[in-house]
């Protein structure tokens, strides 16, 4: 006890609390780590259990932490979504992307729109909030999480394009709900909607340009410099992303979609050690993952939410029946998809810890019942992901929306540039289900200028003949010179999916001409 008549002294941070602060956080993320396992099994997003350990250390649980600083939530929040929307477009294939572009655009915006619209309908006349609150949580929970998608869609076996518009959406409508959010959390009433829209377009703009003029510059450099060291290489990438975030904030543009945009030309760049990278990022992302729903637990005041909870069921119930399907509905109209994929769109639209980080921004400008607006928000997340995510490779398979998960396994080409010999070195992985099982090299027919200079097998590598039968699991190593460096991966890949005949049954490749 300190003398009567002294202010207490603060105590100084000491090896010993450093070492206090590093046993919890690795203890944390050990629990979260196994947890992954329990998520992946059950077909949960991740974010539940994530979520369940914040609560756990918060001041209603056993860690009995008090935290509620919005502010520094908001903040790391984005942070851990810059990176998570990095991951995501770092992992999300052009190709499969490419012909549902239009449609996820117009999910984005004209889906977005529908869903706020309703929702905020909904919440004004269902549950009596003022216009203000209703049209906040409307914008809010109109955004579907990229982790989410990202975590449960690559689980399921859906066709290409639904699962692009999905992940293409996920990544593109976080911009447009944050300038909605932040417009309507603004002090004043928000005035001339058609400037709102206005300046939506004007930031997208902007975002879109910065990503992508980031991503390709950024693309360029790591493929024409050598780094001195494989590991500068996922730094680098993720470096790149973060810029274009940044550039695009500074600009007065959508950061969000600038950051995507500039991960998704990277990760479809044959970037150099790309494995590495992906491994990387994926990691990061994991980190990111973590850290956000762990915060947004421990901000939340369970013993609070009590009043919350019925409001939320019913906000979400029209969410989830109504605005959502009508929103696909409306958004999707002038593609021509099959009602059934509209119907597994509709319930695919997961919510994660995006809506629940907009919903600390008008807690840190001050708008009135901010706080219950972040406990409908957490309570909606919460039931409907636990309804929604399990049960979405049911409805798939009952709609007949869900494919064949043996699908053909893409091969693991890792890339290494040799700057002074203009070539590259191309590391080769024949997993199971690959179709270059069995071809021998000559059958290859890579183009001129790239060869196959050693093969490992069951840990013993030799320098193999023309008739040398590959075999699944073989790793190859294939040095190409520079002007062919494309072809000869296009011919691999081009193997590893239609075999020694690829190229003439119709498999993309150049094995045609050769």
């Amino acid at each position: 006890m300190d003398p009567p008549g002294t202010a207490r002294r603060e105590q100084p941070l000491t090896v010993h609390h450093l070492n206090q602060l590093l046993l919890v956080c690795s203890l944390v993320l050990l629990v979260a780590v196994a947890a992954v396992r329990i998520s992946s099994r059950s077909g949960l997003p991740s974010l539940l259990v994530y979520l369940g350990i914040g609560v756990a250390m918060g001041q209603d649980g056993i860690g009995d932490i008090h935290f509620d600083n919005a502010e520094l939530t908001q903040v790391i929040g984005y942070a851990a979504l810059v990176v998570i929307l990095a991951e995501g477009g770092l992992g999300t294939k052009w190709k499969e992307i490419k012909p549902g572009l239009p449609a996820a655009s117009s999910l984005a915006l004209v889906g977005v729109s529908v869903s706020v619209g309703i929702t905020a309908t909904a919440a004004h006349y269902l549950i009596g909030l003022e216009w203000r609150q209703a049209l906040i949580i409307g914008a809010v929970v109109s955004s579907t999480d990229a982790a989410a998608v990202f975590s449960v869609l690559r689980k399921v076996p859906l066709p290409a394009r639904v699962t692009g518009i999905l992940e293409a959406e996920s990544g593109f409508n976080d911009a447009p709900v944050v300038i909605l959010v932040v417009s309507f959390s603004m002090a004043g009433p928000v005035e001339h909607w058609y400037h709102l829209l206005g300046v939506i377009a004007m930031e997208l703009a902007i975002g879109a340009a910065i990503g992508l003029a980031v991503g390709f510059l950024g693309s360029f450099g790591l493929r024409h410099v050598a780094l001195p060291a494989s590991g500068l290489y996922p730094i680098a990438v993720m470096a790149i992303a973060v810029t274009a975030y940044a550039g695009g904030a500074l600009a007065h543009g959508s950061g969000f979609l600038a950051v995507y945009l500039a991960s998704m030309v990277l990760g479809n760049a044959k970037l150099p050690h790309w494995p590495a990278t992906r491994g990387f990022a994926d990691g990061l992302g994991w980190i990111a993952q973590i850290g956000m729903f762990v915060l947004l637990g421990l901000l939340v005041t369970p013993h609070e939410m009590g009043d919350d909870i019925w409001p939320a069921l019913v906000i979400g119930l029209v969410l989830t029946m109504v605005a959502r399907p009508l929103s696909v509905v409306a958004a999707l109209a002038p593609f021509r998809m099959r009602w059934q994929e509209q119907a597994l769109m509709s319930w695919a639209g997961l919510r994660g810890a995006v809506p629940i980080i907009l919903a600390t921004i008008p807690m840190v400008s001050g708008v009135e019942e901010s706080r219950r607006i972040f406990n409908i928000v957490f309570v909606l997340v919460v039931v409907y992901t636990l309804v929604q995510g399990p049960t979405l490779p049911w409805l798939a398979r009952k709609l007949g929306v869900s494919k064949a998960s043996s699908e053909t396994a893409d091969l693991g080409i890792e890339s290494a540039p040799l700057e002074r010999l203009r070539g590259h070195l191309l590391s080769v992985a024949i997993p199971e289900g690959s179709k270059m099982h069995g071809v021998e090299i000559n059958e290859l027919r890579l183009p001129a200028g790239a060869a196959v200079t050693l093969v490992v097998r069951s840990g013993e590598s030799f320098v193999p003949l023309p008739t040398t039968v590959l075999r699944r699991g073989d790793e190859l190593l294939v040095v190409a010179t520079d002007p062919v460096r494309d072809a000869a991966e296009q011919r691999l890949r081009a193997v590893g999916q239609g075999g020694k005949l690829a190229g003439w049954l119709g498999t993309g490749g150049n094995g045609a001409e050769s």
